[in-house]
């Protein structure tokens, strides 16, 4: 015996230190770029762990991984994937520069990454948008708009033709978190909703959260559009662009300093207002309608840890009908952010940034020019820390600060009427976030991210701030100093995710979140878009609180060649704005008497077929919903239908690329018509008709159904320049769509009320040349 543990122990020892090394683990962390560029959430798959790792928002990467061969699978929407292999023996860096896949030109495609949706993260509820893969939705105008593709979508509705803003989850347009490069934009609409104001060109991938958004994001009930810009070239000088039948655009990038830093500026405008100078008819070519925006972005490189950002944005529209009505509206932002990596597991972003948005409407009456002007100006800080704990584990955890100042009215006039200029009183709030949210792996099929915000609303002075009954008579008045806190209203906002994978194929996920508003866009739902106001929460209005329960299941069938989803939902909304039964919707000084709170509840079922791989590929979607409020003093205090309330909406989205010279497109679209108060009956008052109205939203506008086509096709495909021509027909069939429907009596029975149906547009062809050089 003992000679045999002779024979064993020296042995022993001599395997121990190849055990040992065997069991070892280092960490391996380096960046991802194309050319000098980050890129972030790029996909990474190593060999040896089921967990797919992703860069951060400064490309960066780290992972620990046991000694031994690896092999690394980098993969990113709009580039060619990279396959690298690394034998692991001690820390190391490695570094990966994607080349980018020049296939296509860089125009707006829906992707939604679906060819990417991870099963295993628990973040549900969220579509992605890339600018660099096949295009899949046909143009409206010349032009493709990544609002109007994200409608395609579940869960994600159309406020209307002509309509601005989306419908999510049963929530209004105003309770959307719209982002442009981390600063908010509050109207986000060209020619009242047929363009966005993100030109397609300077857009790098739009993220949307319908539920579930992460504690970095606050401020709004309902969504999160995310939408990031693109970086300039800092290797060499290129130009894109396109004419289309009303608009142009054009787009620069290229270096400041060669491999160091570099600048991105594209500006777009339509001509319609020059073709319709054209016409010999007075009464149109006095008319006038046109929109222009200029984004432009810098970045410099200061060293291997520092970056800065300058970001820019200039937007305005102009509509007129000859010297009677104008309306202009337009944005501006400005920001600057500084990127810095302490090491390859934490970073920071600090940003502070500039957004204005202003409206005007001017009215000649014939006797005076009139003009009512208003204005939301925000100051922004956010300051946000990435710490990559471990392979497993990433904290998020920062605050923001915003100041804004609202001008909600200003009216003037000149003329013959002595009327005395108007100034409502501004209004200026300070709101503040902190936040904490933790990603963790707990093991290879379970996943949590739990996320805590609080957020504080000081409502400041200088100014009169009013005390309403339920009758909305005034009961008192509360003056206040410049820079005195009125109120402060404090709310903390949970965020909790997990998802559970069934297998390789297949998970479940479920979600809770708790979101507040401050700032409310109060909207007559039979009146015009002008009557639209944004209002911070006072002494009366109080913060608008929701909370959202969410369940989903996921499965991908034949690698990955079809994905169907299906997520439902439960969302309760507390401090509903709506206002009162004829209320005068111009009074902006005493917006708290014209107004009634009440509560809200959403709730529905979302179902997404995906066809990914192929040269025929396209989805189905379809959402199941209902959206209500409950406010007393409306509808007698009953629930009725919200405005954004559909019950149905189907659409489906399919394309076909033979990959020859021409590729196709098709999408349709159908939904339930939106809820609307019509006149139950009309009265005659003094030789004149007056109609009532009685239960709020309670009927319905025809359904909504429209074919679109595209087809694009291939001039030239070189290293060097690319071309092509894209075409659409816009409302393929004709359907007479419902814009309004107004009421008037008969001309020949005055005893008969007649329905007027306004419809916008039947069909509309358009083609458009784009380049790239």
């Amino acid at each position: 015996m003992r000679s045999v543990l002779l024979k064993i122990i020296p042995l022993f020892f001599l395997a121990f230190p190849f055990t040992l090394f065997a069991q070892q683990v280092f960490t391996i962390s380096g960046m991802v770029t194309s050319g000098t560029e980050p890129l972030e959430r790029v996909s990474i798959k190593i060999s040896g762990i089921k967990q797919r790792i992703y860069t951060d928002s400064l490309g960066f990467y780290e992972v620990k991984l046991k000694a031994g061969n690896h092999v690394f699978d980098i993969t990113a929407v709009g580039f060619k994937e990279k396959k690298q292999s690394l034998m692991v023996k001690q820390d190391q860096t490695l570094n990966f520069e994607l080349e980018e896949d020049l296939n296509t030109l860089n125009e707006v495609v829906v992707s939604s990454r679906m060819n990417e949706r991870k099963l295993e993260n628990p973040q549900m509820g969220t579509e992605k948008l890339s600018m660099k893969e096949v295009r899949s939705i046909p143009l409206i105008f010349g032009e493709r708009d990544i609002l109007k593709a994200i409608q395609f979508l579940p869960g994600i509705k159309s406020a209307g033709e002509g309509g601005a803003g989306i419908y999510v989850r049963g929530g209004s347009s105003g309770q959307n978190l719209v982002l442009m490069d981390d600063v908010p934009v509050y109207n986000a609409s060209h020619l009242m909703g047929f363009f966005s104001t993100f030109n397609p060109d300077a857009v790098e991938d739009i993220t949307v959260y319908k539920t579930g958004m992460p504690a970095q994001f606050g401020g709004r009930l309902s969504s999160v559009l995310d939408v990031k810009m693109k970086q300039g070239n800092a290797e060499k000088f290129e130009v894109d662009g396109g004419i289309g039948l009303i608009s142009s655009k054009l787009t620069l990038k290229g270096p400041i300093q060669k491999e160091k830093s570099s600048f991105i500026i594209s500006g777009r405008r339509t001509y319609v207002d020059a073709l319709i100078r054209l016409s010999p008819d007075s009464s149109i070519n006095k008319n006038i309608m046109y929109f222009y925006d200029v984004n432009g972005r810098a970045d410099f490189k200061l060293g291997e840890r520092d970056k800065l950002i300058f970001t820019g944005y200039l937007g305005a529209d102009k509509l007129g009908l000859a010297e009677t009505f104008g309306l202009t509206w337009g944005n501006k932002q400005a920001s600057l952010q500084w990127q810095h990596l302490f090491s390859s597991a934490l970073s920071v972003n600090t940003t502070a940034s500039y957004t204005g948005y202003q409206n005007k409407i001017a009215v000649n009456t014939g006797l005076d020019n009139v003009q009512i002007f208003s204005q939301i100006k925000d100051l922004t800080f956010k300051h946000q820390y990435f710490w990559q704990t471990s392979a497993q584990n990433q904290l998020k955890f920062g605050l923001n600060s915003i100041y804004h100042t609202v001008k909600p009215g200003q009216i003037t006039s000149e003329g013959q009427s002595s009327y005395n200029p108007i100034n409502y009183q501004e209004r200026y709030s300070l709101e503040n976030g902190i936040f904490v949210s933790d990603e963790w792996n707990i093991s290879p099929g379970f996943n949590v991210t739990a996320g805590l915000r609080l957020s504080a609303f000081s409502i400041l002075g200088k100014g009169d701030f009013l005390l309403v009954d339920p009758q909305g008579n005034i009961v008192d008045t509360k003056t206040y100093k410049s820079g005195q806190i009125v109120k402060t209203y404090f709310n903390l906002e949970p965020r909790l995710a997990i998802s559970y994978l069934l297998d390789n194929d297949q998970s479940v996920k479920m979600s809770y979140v708790r979101n507040t508003q401050n700032m409310h866009l109060i909207s007559n739902s039979t009146s015009g878009r002008p009557s639209d106001k944004w209002l911070p929460s006072s002494l009366m209005v109080k913060p608008e609180i929701s909370d959202q329960y969410s369940a989903g299941y996921y499965r991908n069938f034949r690698d990955n060649t079809f994905e169907f989803n299906v997520e439902s939902y439960y969302k309760t909304m507390q401090n509903q704005l709506d206002y009162r039964d004829g209320a005068d919707t111009f009074n902006s000084d005493n917006i708290e008497t014209q107004i009634l709170a009440g509560k809200g509840r959403a709730y529905g079922l979302e179902f997404l077929f995906k066809k990914k791989k192929g040269k025929l590929t396209g989805w189905l979607s379809y959402t199941l919903s209902k959206t209500e409020r409950k406010i007393e003093g409306i509808n007698q205090g009953d629930w009725y239908n919200a405005r954004q309330d559909r019950t149905h909406e189907f659409s489906t989205v399919v394309a076909y690329d033979p990959g020859k010279k021409w590729s196709f497109s098709a999408s349709w679209i159908y939904y339930t018509g939106d809820a609307i108060t019509f006149p139950a009956g009309k009265y005659n008052m003094d030789g004149r008709t007056f109609f009532y109205y009685s239960s709020r939203n309670s009927y319905r506008m025809p359904a909504y159904h429209r074919l679109d086509l595209g087809a694009n096709y291939k001039l030239k495909q070189r290293k060097n320049f690319s071309s092509e021509l894209s075409f659409s027909l816009y409302n393929a069939y004709g359907r007479k769509n419902a814009y309004a429907i107004t009421f008037r009596e008969s001309e020949k029975d005055p005893s008969v009320t007649e329905a007027v149906r306004t419809t916008l547009f039947k069909f509309v062809p358009s083609v458009s040349y784009n380049f790239k050089f």
